[in-house]
């Protein structure tokens, strides 16, 4: 199990002052509730968004471009998504009212996933053995920047494409030796099949050189140049929400079976554990703050990702995404 020791001293402003009464906010998630969707609901069952005059409903997406759309169009004024995936939208479309305004994976979970009795243990292991990989997968679309950052030889690694429903069962049955995916789900999945968590190895891509961030919180910028406070607010209360999952993960899980009672809430439980373990709460953010970047790791970060996209106009930073409603170094930890 893991868990981190945290305390809710953020010293949060006065929610009272920070948005008016009852201000609609719904927020749209990149993908279905499991387990790191927890936090959002946690923060509406002990009230830390009513108590802030918002009224939340959280509702499902359908993968990390999924939010994008919706808050760029006004449909929600806020939402969960890829800040890569944000990136390359809003340079295909530079006028879209979307920013990110409060990250959430200070390390993405891209991950390569092999097993230790295939010969898998690091990065140049990778080298004379077999990647399964599914072709849409979002981790595998870093593989050219993974490739750069760890000097490994390419052609000596076999991609097998494989289908999302398959990924995992080829791991488990010994065809492939490794596979692409997110952390905490090709980690889980494998490991459901039968393959002993001990067998399995997680590379993190974020070890191993890749300064990409991974999901950000976004806001539609009409909505937030109309309602800074509510904005402000909104994402203290996620950071409380965060914050109390952080220091009771299980208790959180009970607020998000509470929505599905028919959800397996000790896979959720540990998949929660795990994304909070590889991106949520990492050295960085206990030293620095939750929400913040730094702004050197996202230079490097959008010149790695023209290893895998041609952007159609000169990147610029401040476009994707702004600091302007955290507090001051982000929301403490510890």
């Amino acid at each position: 199990m893991y868990y981190r020791t945290v305390t809710a001293a953020l010293g949060f402003s006065a929610f009272a002052a920070a948005a008016t009464a009852q201000t609609s906010m719904p927020f749209a998630l990149d993908w279905r509730f499991e387990g790191p969707s927890a936090p959002y609901f946690v923060a509406i069952d002990k009230g830390y968004f009513a108590d802030a005059g918002l009224e939340v409903e959280v509702t499902a997406g359908q993968g990390s471009l999924d939010a994008i759309p919706k808050v760029a169009t006004g449909a929600f004024p806020v939402g969960f998504a890829d800040i890569n995936s944000l990136i390359k939208f809003l340079d295909q479309n530079p006028d879209a009212p979307v920013i990110g305004a409060m990250m959430v994976y200070d390390k993405p979970p891209f991950a390569i996933v092999g097993r230790k009795s295939l010969g898998i243990e690091e990065p140049s292991d990778l080298e004379g053995r077999i990647l399964g990989a599914p072709p849409p997968d979002g981790a595998f679309a870093q593989w050219p920047i993974f490739v750069a950052t760890t000097g490994i030889d390419e052609s000596l690694v076999t991609i097998e494409p494989v289908g999302f429903p398959t990924r995992e069962p080829s791991l488990a049955e010994g065809t492939v030796d490794a596979v692409t995916g997110f952390s905490f789900t090709s980690f889980l999945s494998t490991a459901r099949l039968g393959v002993p968590e001990e067998d399995l190895t997680v590379i993190l891509m974020a070890d191993h050189g890749v300064d990409l961030y991974g999901n950000v919180i976004i806001v539609n910028t009409d909505f937030a140049e109309a309602n800074p406070d509510a904005v402000r607010a909104f994402l203290e209360a996620v950071a409380l929400g965060w914050v109390d999952t952080i220091a009771d993960p299980a208790a959180a899980i009970e607020s998000l079976t509470s929505r599905n009672p028919a959800m397996d809430a000790e896979l959720e439980l540990r998949r929660l554990e795990l994304a909070m373990q590889d991106s949520v709460v990492t050295d960085w953010v206990l030293a620095n703050g939750m929400g913040i970047i730094d702004a050197e790791r996202f230079a490097n970060a959008i010149e790695q990702i023209k290893l895998t996209y041609d952007y159609q106009t000169e990147p610029d930073a401040a476009l994707y995404f702004t600091d302007a409603f955290l507090p001051e170094g982000g929301f403490k930890l510890d």
